[in-house]
């Protein structure tokens, strides 16, 4: 199987880190009730346990609310009614108009593929945007519909295993697209002042991308495909549906776990990687620099992990696809591709791609 085909939609604002982590402060002190000694508390803090602007250079944002500190023109972050801004309801209904939007961008003018594949972890509603899309374009009797939700960042990987195992389930199918919608910047809770909601606040961005798997040999050539979780380690990271929102939760500990399983995993993924370009998922930069230390990989192996990271922050699962472009926009042919993420489970996914 073969994957390619990509287009992005960038989100419609796009703002320097710096920035946002001042606007982050402002919005915490707010919630807080304006208490001026929390302000150069909560300022050392999130400087001190988020990620920086030399390592996070800008991140998109489709909310206009992080661009002014107006909090009653707020769309979700009322923040002097209501701490943790806005409820899940009025969330969701601001995550489908965005995510109806991009697929209607992306399917403009596209054909119709024999299957699509949603995937997100930052909101859902039923019908969503792909079925929506489907019976706008009359294509329900073609395209089949599958929903990849609420795997987190590694949820590229399982797409590509569902695509190819419907394109292999029947000789009739020729192409499955994967499209993921991730609205993380709808997800952030100014009332949480805990450092594991700082580092995520400090970390998470919007992405917008489609792909496609098919038998046509062009682009990434995907060669093998792996899944594990880590015994025992379920607490490490959540990702829960609460009142107001999507709720992470990330324990010190996870580096620590993934560095004590990164070696086995590799080995039963079997690929030589010694000379692979790779695709981490920029969980943050202690993740990416954990993976580099831990394999022994070159800054060259590790160059568009880091720079998409620079470029875009997390996009949770719409991260490694954006960096699988990238890739093969720009890398030379034959070069294997190794790609990891983690998230909840403790999980570890991984795929091998070559160049064509």
């Amino acid at each position: 199987m073969y994957i390619s085909d990509f287009q992005i939609i960038r989100p419609q604002y796009e703002t320097a880190q710096k920035d946002t982590l001042d606007w982050l402060v402002e919005a915490h002190v707010k919630a807080e009730g304006g208490d001026e000694a929390f302000r150069e508390k909560m300022k050392e803090r999130l400087w001190k346990v988020g990620c920086k602007p030399d390592r996070i250079a800008t991140r998109g944002h489709v909310l206009g609310d992080y661009l002014h500190r107006d909090w009653d023109r707020m769309e979700i972050f009322r923040l002097l009614e209501r701490s943790e801004g806005a409820d899940l309801g009025v969330r969701l209904k601001k995550y489908c108009e965005h995510a109806d939007r991009v697929f209607e961008e992306f399917y403009e003018t596209a054909t119709a593929p024999d299957d699509l594949i949603h995937v997100t972890c930052t909101g859902y509603a039923s019908p969503s945007g792909a079925q929506k899309v489907v019976s706008k374009r009359n294509w329900g009797e073609k395209t089949s519909v599958t929903h990849a939700y609420h795997m987190g960042c590694y949820g590229s990987i399982p797409a590509l295993r569902m695509a190819k195992g419907f394109l292999l389930s029947d000789e009739s199918k020729r192409r499955a697209d994967i499209v993921h919608t991730e609205i993380c910047s709808l997800q952030a809770n100014p009332s949480k002042h805990e450092t594991d909601q700082l580092v995520s606040q400090s970390l998470f961005a919007d992405g917008f991308i489609k792909y496609s798997v098919s038998k046509k040999p062009d682009g990434l050539k995907l060669l093998a495909t792996r899944e594990e979780i880590i015994p025992n380690s379920t607490a490490a990271m959540t990702w829960n549906v609460v009142e107001w929102g999507f709720e992470m939760s990330l324990a010190k500990e996870v580096p620590v776990l993934i560095a004590r399983t990164l070696k086995g995993y590799m080995e039963r993924l079997r690929c030589d990687w010694k000379q692979a370009l790779f695709a981490v998922h920029p969980g943050g930069p202690k993740i990416l620099t954990h993976v580099q230390e831990i394999l022994g990989l070159t800054d060259e192996q590790m160059a568009y992990s880091f720079g998409a990271l620079s470029q875009y922050g997390n996009m949770s699962s719409a991260t490694l696809p954006h960096i699988w472009k990238k890739m093969l926009d720009n890398a030379e042919d034959g070069r294997q591709v190794v790609s990891l993420a983690f998230g909840p489970g403790l999980s570890i996914c991984g795929a091998v791609m070559e160049k064509q």
